[in-house]
């Protein structure tokens, strides 16, 4: 039988406390916590903040992104569980896959939600294809930590254009991603 997770991130700033949901998003939770175990993280950072005054798009969002920064060798073709078909939402704190188009999600690099972030929901307008994001866990301890994060000066160099002014100037290493009993 799943059974929900919890994972400690122990970054360079301080530990954040994860609530993963194999047993309501078992394909990208089950990615994750893969990841996880293998010690896949280790060596990753939060690398990316993404708040208003850095995201011109029509449907402004508030995240950090981290995990794997290098992804070339990481795409695993993850069947999209969206937040339809799960029951989650992208509420403060919720932890979910990056993608770009369907079908090339990645639980190697994800995201926490600062604040409610319902346009990344199912139905919402940040995705073109309006599918919105595979949220998979919440943040259960840390949030301050989160914030802290989001608020870090960024760099003017990015490895896209679309990134211009998001990436950490200086990001925030992981030194541990592990299991933990809850």
């Amino acid at each position: 039988m799943l059974q929900d997770v919890n994972v400690l991130i122990v970054t360079s700033l301080g530990n954040v406390s994860l609530r993963v949901f194999p047993t309501k998003a078992p394909v990208t939770a089950g990615s994750f916590l893969r990841r996880v175990d293998a010690g896949q993280f280790l060596g990753a950072a939060f690398y990316r903040t993404v708040r208003r005054d850095n995201d011109d798009t029509q449907q402004p969002i508030q995240v950090v992104q981290g995990g794997l920064m290098d992804l070339k060798d990481s795409f695993e073709r993850l069947v999209h569980e969206s937040t339809q078909v799960t029951g989650l939402q992208h509420v403060d704190g919720t932890v979910s896959a990056a993608r770009r188009e369907i079908g090339n999600a990645t639980a190697a690099s994800f995201f926490i939600c600062v604040g409610d972030q319902p346009a990344l929901d199912f139905g919402g307008l940040r995705s073109p294809d309006g599918q919105g994001y595979a949220a998979f866990g919440l943040v259960i301890e840390g949030m301050d930590l989160i914030r802290r994060i989001h608020a870090l000066p960024t760099a003017t160099d990015a490895p896209h254009p679309r990134l211009a002014g998001q990436m950490l100037a200086a990001p925030v290493p992981f030194l541990s991603v592990a299991r933990v009993a809850r």
